[in-house]
């Protein structure tokens, strides 16, 4: 189940990024953009939807919304305790289904240089990456999945 997430989500939110993206801040070399984010304004704004399994126990989080004419995928973590459970995906999934729902033509996401596997997961999702650049410290790379 993905549902909007409310304000009592958010200390699983903050726990589950914590948890989820751990294992890069020694190859990036400090925490990465998605665990410092302001989660309790994020919730606030609603742009943030979380998974439950079929006992409602928090799985993972995702955090997109609209810019300029497409959808901006923020923030996508599952629990390292549901990891390959293709939580992951779905939440992707809902994403791209909510940003067809809006009207947007595509969804573009971004993600480290250094978490490489992700470099090679987003393609073998349907998305191609369209640039790379460095923002804030951290070298990103971008990528976009257009909708027919």
């Amino acid at each position: 189940m993905i549902r909007q997430a409310v304000a009592s989500d958010e200390p699983d939110v903050r726990d589950c990024a914590e948890r989820a993206y751990a294992r890069y801040v020694p190859r990036i070399g400090r925490k990465p953009a998605p665990m410092i984010a302001d989660f309790a304004t994020q919730i606030a704004a609603g742009i943030v939807y979380v998974a439950a399994d079929e006992h409602a126990n928090f799985q993972g989080f995702i955090v997109f919304h609209a810019k300029e004419g497409h959808c901006l995928l923020e923030n996508v973590a599952v629990l390292p305790s549901a990891a390959g459970r293709g939580v992951g995906k779905a939440l992707i999934r809902f994403c791209e289904g909510t940003a067809r729902q809006w009207g947007m033509s595509a969804v573009q996401l971004y993600t480290n240089k250094k978490m490489t596997d992700n470099l090679s997961i987003y393609p073998r999702l349907g998305y191609l990456k369209i640039g790379e650049r460095s923002e804030e410290g951290f070298d990103r790379v971008y990528f976009e999945k257009k909708f027919q």
